[in-house]
């Protein structure tokens, strides 16, 4: 996966939160406010090459079942997709 540039993470009174810029902050309504697991993946998502690298690394991090972590991920990474935040940039995503 690869991440948009048209999103920034920062920190805003101690909530870490998706910004959107240029262009995008024109069009996308708001900011996304990430979790620890969510910021975890924001950070480590262009690093794996594939989505079970990314359930590993989870998994290596928090205390959580393959399923759960699974799921979540999922779950996340299509909400990121669906918001043009991040793309695709092989078979393995």
């Amino acid at each position: 996966m690869k991440r948009t540039k048209e999103f920034i993470k920062r920190n805003i009174a101690g909530e870490i939160v998706l910004v959107p810029s240029g262009q995008t902050a024109r069009e996308f309504n708001g900011m996304v406010t990430l979790t620890g697991t969510g910021e975890f993946i924001w950070e480590h998502i262009e690093e794996t090459e594939s989505f079970s690298h990314l359930v590993q690394l989870i998994l290596e991090e928090y205390e959580v079942d393959k399923d759960t972590a699974s799921q979540d991920a999922a779950g996340f990474i299509m909400q990121l997709l669906q918001a043009g935040m991040v793309r695709p940039t092989g078979i393995n995503w």
